[in-house]
């Protein structure tokens, strides 16, 4: 499963090309969820962490900001809001989490020190749907590291969620998948792509399972825990996102949860080398308790 990904470093190959354009593919208890991050995930081995969770059936949780304070605020070079450290403050807060039929899924924001295990599985995830060659493996995780350095220097106007996952009868969890959350504007890239999304409209992208953890509910929960937190830190509720023509497993998930299909590439889009992709659309319900930490529009310009 994938969305789309502008890298911004150029090559002088065809590969470039597609690097710059496409990347495509997705209240409960008080948790005390442990801060530390995963250190192993190159080879996809489990972790050494181990949560002390105790969950009888699904469930979701919305964050207190007011519960912890940001530590290590982002070097953004710019100077921030006091909202949009309490937007921050929010994501770095924030939890998702739902017991799976298989196993218990725990989504959140991706945290600096976990931007090297998901680059792997984004580069993996677009070699495998672009059949890139391995020999361009190391190379693709270079661009993909370098890209969510950068998107990570414009939260909080957009983010990178990780979903992470406990098999039942394990005690430890793995990196599961991960999703892109653009809240306004601001979060945008220079060069999205086509067919091109409205830029003060949310849009979710570059949403990846990995391979052995499919078809359990994964990347229906990233879909939905990026919905969750776009209705909470977004001023529009009507959300983006793109899908490829030719992933039909993608395209049912999305139009299940209720998207539905604005626009799609023309067929010229072939003759530079790319897939034809869908713009899909949503109109997320407003929830009762967003408005204290919507970003104002007058901060989105």
């Amino acid at each position: 499963m994938a969305t789309t990904l502008s890298v911004p470093i150029p090559l002088n190959s065809q590969t470039s090309r597609h690097l710059r354009r496409y990347l495509h593919n997705p209240s409960a208890a008080n948790l005390n969820y442990p801060k530390q991050p995963f250190r192993t995930f190159p080879n996809y081995s489990r972790c050494n962490i181990s949560l002390p969770l105790s969950v009888s059936n699904s469930s979701s949780s919305s964050p207190s900001p007011a519960a912890a304070t940001v530590q290590n605020p982002l070097r953004t070079g710019r100077f921030l809001t006091n909202k949009e450290l309490e937007c921050l403050e929010f994501l770095g807060n924030y939890n998702y989490h739902r017991q799976l039929d298989s196993g218990f899924l725990w989504v959140r924001e991706m945290r600096e020190e976990e931007m090297d295990m998901t680059a792997t599985l984004l580069s993996e995830s677009f070699a495998e749907s672009m059949l890139i060659p391995n020999g361009y493996a190391k190379l693709l995780e270079f661009l993909v590291k370098n890209y969510l350095i950068e998107r990570r220097e414009m939260m909080p106007h957009c983010a990178t969620l990780l979903g992470v996952y406990r098999e039942n009868g394990e005690e430890d969890f793995e990196l599961a998948g991960t999703v892109e959350l653009i809240f306004d504007k601001k979060g945008y890239n220079a060069n999205p792509p086509t067919p091109t999304p409205p830029k003060n409209s949310p849009y979710i992208c570059n949403m990846a399972v990995r391979n052995p953890l499919r078809r359990r509910g994964i990347g229906w929960h990233l879909l939905k825990a990026g919905e969750e937190l776009i209705s909470k830190l977004s001023s529009s509720m009507e959300v983006y996102l793109h899908c490829r023509i030719i992933d039909e497993a993608p395209f049912n998930m999305y139009t299940k949860a209720g998207y539905g299909v604005v626009k799609t590439d023309s067929i010229l889009t072939l003759l530079t080398l790319q897939r034809r992709k869908h713009l899909m659309r949503k109109d997320l319900p407003v929830l009762e308790d967003a408005s204290a930490l919507d970003i104002p529009k007058e901060e989105l310009s």
